[in-house]
């Protein structure tokens, strides 16, 4: 059983990390109960704004000898309810841990807090000519965040993922002492990977205070390609080919019409096009425009050749601006399109896409509910969202069950997970438990004990 916070150690925790910083009972937001989704609603005992790694190292010694709860949070825009304090205890916020720290020009490295925006990362990173690759959709995320669920996004399908690119975290352990895992190295065999285990881990085994991350050159050339089908199944079919073609696109984004509306609504911006059913998104960069227009030309005219209605070109600012925001807001916009949302964050290999998408479509009419979708057509990654519009609360519990049970058989059936990139959390641990079974998430736990003998950070999530 974990201890309940009483008023000495509200006395002792803001001694520890300052009046000012420390936050109890109605002095916390009702913001703090839940991330982006709202799935689950938890208030935290405590809020606490950490301000520096040996802060935060002293919080968690005391959190540790008096069997405190502490569940660590960034931005807040999760959605799988990995950033709320479902056992109470101290919420460990790390927002203000805000700074860049250093660029090394040399090994093409930049050090960073955890509290660092994604947005505020990729611009630094571009105004001194580097790209930071992982670019997952909500750009407002934290870098803690994005490490503590190894976020992907649009870049993923030739750039990787957020574990591609961290060389080196600082952590500070349950018990509060601090750690550095991996190094600022190129190449790293010695011993177990222990920096990768924490990449993922959603803040269950450590947590993360600073983050030494790799930069590539920034490409000289992007340019994007909007290219409309008829419907899904034809544009999902398409990606194959795509990437036989031996060109590589950054990104390849699947699209269906409903969804740029609701982005168009919500944005009150249009969308360049909007008289198709279905669209493919690609970007194109390199270092040069003769090779980035001929890896564009590539794709276009094999697209027209397999039945795309046409293939547009997004090389200036204005429509690249217009293309890209609809996109960024397409979560946001489906959410405004309904009364309550969830969401089935699945990856499945790149040429089961279809097959799948075509399911959720032929779910959706059998369970007579909105499905709508977009995602990551170049790494299977797709983001299905059911809506539940005027449904009562009844009839949504059991459609909302009915439909992830459906789903994540099907994913499974096809080969494949649970989540792409935001995690499992506490919405998606039961299914999490159904996929892998007791020896696979036996393993977990024993790795979970080790790092964690007291099960106080982030418990009762991913695989408890």
């Amino acid at each position: 059983m974990y201890k309940t916070i009483d008023n000495t150690d509200i006395l002792n925790l803001k001694q520890i990390a300052g009046d000012l910083n420390v936050f109890v009972g109605d002095e916390i937001s009702p913001d703090y109960a839940h991330d982006e989704l709202g799935g689950i609603e938890k208030m935290p005992d405590m809020l606490i704004k950490a301000e520096s790694t040996l802060q935060i190292s002293n919080i968690m010694k005391y959190a540790y000898d008096n069997n405190i709860p502490v569940t660590v949070r960034g931005s807040g825009t999760g959605l799988v309810g990995s950033a709320v304090a479902a056992e109470g205890g101290i919420l460990l916020e790390t927002t203000g841990m805000n700074k860049i720290l250093n660029l090394d020009n040399d090994n093409l490295t930049v050090t960073v807090q955890p509290g660092v925006l994604l947005m505020e990362l990729a611009a630094f990173a571009e105004e001194n000519d580097f790209l930071y690759p992982p670019d997952p959709g909500e750009k407002s995320a934290t870098i803690g965040g994005n490490i503590s669920t190894n976020a992907g996004g649009m870049r993923a399908v030739k750039y990787g993922v957020t574990r591609d690119y961290v060389r080196e975290l600082t952590v500070v352990m349950p018990n509060g002492e601090i750690m550095k895992l991996g190094g600022r190295v190129a190449k790293n065999s010695s011993g177990y990977s222990l920096k990768d285990l924490v990449i993922g881990s959603e803040g269950t085994l450590c947590i993360i205070c600073e983050a030494v991350l790799k930069l590539i050159p920034l490409p000289k050339v992007s340019i994007s390609l909007l290219v409309p089908f008829k419907d899904m199944k034809s544009a999902i079919e398409a990606v194959p080919h795509i990437i036989r073609s031996k060109v590589t696109p950054t990104a390849i984004e699947y699209m269906s019409r409903d969804t740029i509306l609701f982005s168009e609504s919500y944005l009150g911006k249009r969308f360049p096009d909007t008289k198709n059913e279905a669209y493919i998104l690609l970007t194109f960069d390199g270092n040069t425009d003769a090779q980035v227009e001929q890896d564009m030309k590539t794709v276009a005219d094999l697209c027209l050749e397999i039945g795309a209605i046409d293939a547009y070109i997004v090389d200036t600012e204005e429509r690249k601006k217009a293309v890209w925001s609809a996109r960024g807001a397409f979560l946001e916009a489906i959410k405004a399109s309904t009364t309550e949302m969830d969401e089935c964050d699945v990856v499945v290999p790149g040429n089961k896409v279809d097959e799948f998408i075509k399911f959720t479509h032929q779910l959706a009419d059998k369970m007579n509910v909105r499905i709508p979708s977009f995602g990551h057509a170049g790494d299977g990654n797709l983001h299905i969202y059911i809506c539940r519009d005027d449904l009562n609360d009844q009839d949504w519990e059991r459609i909302l069950n009915v439909c992830f049970d459906e789903m994540y058989k099907k994913a499974e059936e096809i080969g494949g997970l649970v989540s792409g990139e935001h995690g499992i959390g506490y919405a998606k641990k039961g299914y999490l438990k159904k996929q892998y079974g007791e020896s696979h998430i036996a393993l977990m736990q024993g790795i979970k004990k080790v790092f964690d003998p007291k099960n106080i950070l982030n418990p009762g999530k991913v695989c408890f």
